[in-house]
């Protein structure tokens, strides 16, 4: 079984490209109610063969607001620097490094998003860059928000802050991606204790929407003992390419505490929309090598296929 593509327990991946280097920004899972206290960087440049970096940000020695709860990391890049955003005890931090590999360093001594100011928990921080350059932080439980970053990619004005509506069954970890004038939101839905955990898209003209449902991105196959599959990020390779990375149960007798990373190929089709991502045990093939001859700049486009039609 060539997937997962990290070995051990790790979940909530964050899957980011800077230069030619694939990057995953990873849970540490594995541990009795979500206790992680740090978190980990991996690389790879070609999807298969990871590197592991080691630990990047740890809350005991590095955040002096918070203690536990380490979860669902993502990173951004703006002149030269690294920001990675985190989750801890509930709370959204951001931390900064000149390297995607850390270490990082708290930026603010306090939380980006504070728990305290919402009803709700602040978990589950994702970051999309606007062609114009405009960063935009999306996150939420139970709630979608987003808001857009300044220039320091460390605070933002509270009053642009937007509650996104309409999403059918969310439940958290928001991601946005935008292919030519189109933006693709899609989240989980359900608990990612249950087998059912899953991922919902809708499509809109702008950064906030307004949204259009378009159904299920990805869910279990029982019959491939895949469950539990949710809390993804979407990446364009080097290639035109798009894949998807997400966590599931681990395979064999996984649960929502031991949970394993791993990556499909993502479709879309020709009306815009996303082919359902069927989860393999299979994974990718490598990459080629940037600069190898491969064709650059595709854009994978694929009629919606027959219902036994697997994606590889």
């Amino acid at each position: 079984m060539p997937s997962p593509v990290l070995p051990g327990f790790y979940a909530d991946p964050n899957i980011v490209r800077f230069g030619d280097t694939y990057f995953l920004y990873v849970t540490t899972d594995g541990i009795p109610g979500w206790g992680s206290t740090s978190f980990e960087a991996w690389s790879s440049t070609n999807l298969v063969d990871w590197t592991n970096h080691g630990v990047v940000l740890d809350l005991l020695t590095d955040v002096s607001w918070a203690q536990g709860g380490a979860w669902a990391p993502a990173a951004a890049t703006r002149d030269g620097r690294y920001y990675f955003y985190f989750t801890a005890d509930q709370n959204i931090g951001v931390a900064v490094s000149d390297s995607p590999t850390g270490p990082f360093s708290d930026a603010l001594g306090r939380p980006l998003v504070d728990r305290r100011d919402y009803d709700d928990q602040q978990i589950d921080p994702a970051v999309f860059v606007d062609e114009d350059g405009t960063a935009y932080l999306y996150w939420g439980n139970m709630t979608a928000r987003v808001v857009p970053l300044d220039a320091a990619m460390t605070g933002y004005d509270p009053a642009e802050i937007q509650v996104l509506e309409g999403l059918e069954g969310f439940r958290e970890a928001p991601f946005v991606v935008r292919r030519g004038d189109t933006y693709y939101l899609s989240w989980s839905i359900d608990d990612t204790r249950s087998a059912d955990y899953r991922v919902g898209y809708a499509t809109g003209p702008s950064p906030y929407g307004p949204w259009t449902q378009r159904g299920l991105l990805l869910e279990k196959d029982p019959a491939s003992g895949i469950v539990g599959t949710g809390h993804h990020s979407i990446v364009q390779a080097h290639t035109g390419d798009w894949y998807i990375a997400y966590h599931r149960h681990a395979v064999p007798d996984g649960d929502g505490t031991h949970r394993e990373t791993t990556i499909d190929r993502l479709f879309f089709t020709e009306d815009g929309g996303l082919r359902k991502v069927v989860p393999t045990l299979e994974g990718v093939d490598p990459l080629p090598h940037a600069g190898a001859g491969q064709p650059g700049g595709r854009d994978d486009v694929s009629p919606t296929p027959s219902a036994d039609q697997r994606v590889k």
